[in-house]
């Protein structure tokens, strides 16, 4: 799944630009209707470091309203969450009706970047991998709408982007030991990432692998699909589009 994807994908900058504004309102108007509706959102963002989910986050929710739509980074559990349930600290970020919350890293890490650093034990990722289909099958259960992205780049780019954060003290503490565990065992993680990915790829919480070489690319991708999910979820309570957004797909799978 992750290395069928076309890393090469790319939009051009002046495209993106010409059609973000289409995006945005679109998906202004969607998160209104999933308020009116009830319905709960979980946007969840993985994939490798430096891949780029920070900015796509910023340019998804810029014209979003902050009092339906939350972002939750998602750092490794402190000392008082260590005394709980490892859910219990994701059970508390779950959005309430009608609201959306994306969250920059999620549950996922405690399958992914946790066992790759053999924080979590076989055993122990094997009960997690259950508990998060029990976790996201409760949710979907109760009428959350669940959308999750892969934010897949090569090798070679993730030492690209690494070497330019690393030169400036301003931005080199993006940078981090799990980071760098994660670059070091590439294959490993890769084979990780393909396992976990294939056995939660579900109609109720599908995953969507975005080619995030080219930044225009993975945030045109990640605003078209995000429409489409609330779009299906939403059905009748969908609000027509207020503006074209045919022109915007094509050139975002151009």
């Amino acid at each position: 799944m992750l290395t069928a994807v076309d890393l090469n994908a790319a939009l051009d900058k002046d495209a993106y630009r010409k059609r973000v504004g289409a995006w945005e309102a679109r998906l202004y108007d969607l998160t209104h209707a999933a308020f009116k509706a009830n319905v709960p959102v979980l946007v969840v963002l993985e994939g490798w470091a430096a891949a780029g989910k920070g900015g796509a986050i910023r340019d998804l929710t810029e014209k979003l309203d902050p009092r339906g739509v939350r972002v939750i980074p998602i750092t490794p559990p402190r000392t008082v969450e260590q005394h709980y349930p490892w859910l219990w600290r994701f059970w508390n970020k779950i959005p309430a009706y009608g609201q959306t919350v994306l969250f920059d890293q999620s549950w996922y890490r405690r399958v992914l970047i946790e066992r790759l650093a053999k924080a979590v034990g076989k055993r122990a990722a094997a009960d997690a991998l259950q508990d998060i289909l029990e976790y996201e099958g409760m949710l979907a259960a109760d009428g959350a709408l669940i959308v999750k992205f892969w934010f897949q780049i090569s090798r070679k780019e993730q030492a690209r982007r690494f070497k330019k954060l690393r030169k400036d003290r301003l931005t080199a503490w993006q940078v981090g030991e799990e980071d760098a565990l994660q670059h070091e065992s590439y294959d490993d993680y890769l084979a990780l990432a393909e396992d976990v990915i294939s056995r939660t790829d579900l109609p109720h919480a599908p995953w969507h692998v975005i080619a995030a070489t080219d930044k225009y690319h993975a945030r045109a991708e990640l605003f078209q699909r995000l429409i489409a999910a609330y779009e299906a979820r939403l059905g009748d309570a969908a609000p027509p589009p207020t503006r074209p957004l045919e022109s915007g797909e094509e050139a975002a799978h151009a």
